[in-house]
């Protein structure tokens, strides 16, 4: 098992998410024959050089071809192997999608399936790499629980937690290098049970990914000036932890949903549908941030999250805003 520190946590963020899923695969791997690696051609960028080298049998490229990929991961999910699987955000959710559908949803294989870059990680490369409709396409598929670490080490508790789950398991990865860290010691991590960072107020932040980090930060320097502002790591976006959802809808005024995602069918969504399901009595007024129903402007990572509010400074903005208007 893999400890933490605050050394560890702070080398974990410079390395970035795909660096160190290849590294916490790989010593997963090493401790159980059983866990396979598969890739769609990204065994590099996914940070499994090193894993493909040490355990080549436990290592599977299937070239550019993310639908096989499923298919693949399927039959070997089958056979009691525990498989998981990358390929970048929109490969994984659209382009193969059907797949998904079929075999992990409808047969409901064991596959854990990555997602690398999800969000707006891969900058230049554009709308056509960006993931930012995926949440919304996978919570329409029935069986499949969808998790969203909020940073490196909260993504080994993840896998860990879906190599023991045997069911399927879309496993979102956000950020990049230099992610901020939001966990510098041991929690009890459990797929579905959400995470309260700062108790939960009169505006209470959701959110999941590294976008959390960023929230983090943002309460922090609110709290300096007075401000007091709740702060929920939904890390499972389905199923969503409805216990502490509750509670934020029966105490907030304002949940304000921050994610790298399309504001149209992300978690904002999901706590929408939820609270007219189930919570009609509840006057909170859920604001949904992230990518308006467009397709965004191409840029740097850092430019993508500021100007479309994601990072610190367009959270603290934004719950700012909601204060001064009420």
């Amino acid at each position: 098992m893999i400890s933490i520190d605050k050394r560890k946590a702070r080398a974990w963020s410079r390395m970035g998410p795909r660096a160190v899923y290849g590294q916490f695969l790989l010593e997963m791997a090493r401790e159980d024959s059983r866990v396979l690696a598969l890739s769609a051609d990204l065994g590099r960028s996914s940070g499994l050089a090193a894993f493909s080298k040490e355990l080549p049998s436990q290592f599977f490229n299937t070239g550019i071809a993310e639908q096989n990929l499923v298919g693949i991961s399927s039959g070997l999910a089958r056979m009691d192997f525990k498989v998981f699987s990358t390929t970048f955000a929109p490969f994984a959710s659209l382009r193969a999608g059907d797949q998904v559908r079929m075999n992990l949803g409808y047969m409901q294989e064991p596959v854990n399936l990555v997602a690398l870059a999800s969000g707006f990680a891969l900058g230049f490369l554009g709308n056509s790499h960006f993931g930012i409709e995926d949440v919304a396409v996978m919570r329409a598929i029935p069986g499949l629980t969808i998790v969203s670490p909020a940073d490196c080490f909260e993504m080994y508790k993840c896998l860990n937690a879906a190599k023991n789950l045997d069911s399927p398991v879309y496993i979102r990865l956000t950020g990049g290098v230099g992610m901020p860290v939001v966990y510098e010691e041991d929690y009890d991590y459990q797929i579905g049970k959400a995470e309260v960072l700062r108790p939960i107020n009169s505006v209470t932040i959701v959110s999941h990914g590294t976008t959390v980090g960023h929230a983090l930060k943002a309460v922090a320097e609110l709290e300096a000036d007075g401000i007091s502002v709740g702060l929920v790591n939904m890390h499972t976006i389905k199923p969503l932890d409805e216990e502490v959802l509750n509670q934020v809808l029966d105490k907030s005024d304002h949940v304000m949903v921050f994610e790298e995602h399309t504001v149209v069918g992300g978690l904002g969504s999901a706590i929408l549908e939820y609270k007219n399901d189930n919570q009609q009595q509840s006057k909170a007024l859920v604001h949904r941030h992230g990518a308006r129903d467009c397709f965004p402007k191409t840029g740097g990572y850092d430019y993508m999250l500021e100007t479309l509010g994601l990072n610190s400074a367009g959270i603290q903005r934004a719950v700012r805003e909601v204060i001064s208007d009420n």
